[in-house]
């Protein structure tokens, strides 16, 4: 299968999902249309991820214009979609919501809830990481998946193959040290009041993992 990355940011790369596609044998295909402003076509799109990224989806640009116009395609050929954080709420604009700011800034580790416990055997409790100030509102038809403590939005699915996350589940160590020592200044503010130091000497669950993986099992 070959899987269409759209990456928004150097720092913020698919980590994880290429350790899920190498274990199904698909091919990973990473554009950055941030730069360059090339995206997949339709008819060579077997799956989409849609990585995290600085912008808002709210920003005036022709490329983030373009990557929801290339959403909605898909979405009506029925190929299955991922997208985590920036392009969780790219999605959630495809579908019609609201993408505002949160009620706080949530950045660094914190737990999420499971909402949707009849969708699959998933923890109820999670620790994952968080990098945002905006949120999206729950998109009609869609299943609320995950609740933080500070966001209530914090995942979706809906169209048995459309997933939406607003935290990161793909990172390895390697890519929360990349984001640190590159964004490290985004945590001033935050309602988590985490140092940098601080995320850097969090270890990752390894269950985060464990469910990304049965997240994209699910939706292909």
């Amino acid at each position: 299968m070959r899987i269409n990355v759209l990456q928004h940011t150097p720092n913020e790369g698919p980590g994880a999902i290429a350790l899920w596609a190498q274990q199904h044998q698909h091919q990973l295909y990473i554009y950055h249309p941030y730069q360059f402003g090339i995206l997949p076509t339709v008819t060579e799109t077997e799956m989409l991820v849609i990585l995290g990224g600085p912008q808002s989806v709210n920003d005036d640009l022709p490329w983030i214009s373009a990557e929801r116009r290339l959403i909605k395609e898909l979405l009506q050929r029925n190929v299955p979609i991922f997208g985590v954080c920036f392009g969780a709420q790219q999605l959630a604009k495809v579908f019609g919501s609201q993408i505002t700011l949160a009620p706080v800034k949530e950045v660094g580790w914190a737990p999420v809830y499971l909402q949707d416990k009849a969708l699959v055997q998933l923890p109820e409790k999670m620790t994952v990481l968080h990098w945002h100030q905006e949120t999206f509102s729950l998109p009609v038809g869609a299943q609320r998946l995950f609740a933080s403590d500070l966001v209530l939005e914090q995942g979706f699915w809906c169209q048995q193959n459309v997933i939406g996350l607003q935290f990161h589940l793909e990172t390895l160590a390697s890519n929360v040290r990349e984001i640190v020592i590159n964004d490290g200044q985004y945590t001033q503010g935050s309602q988590l009041a985490q140092t940098p130091q601080m995320i850097l000497a969090q270890p990752i669950p390894a269950e985060n993992q464990q469910v990304l993986f049965q997240l994209l099992d699910l939706i292909n």
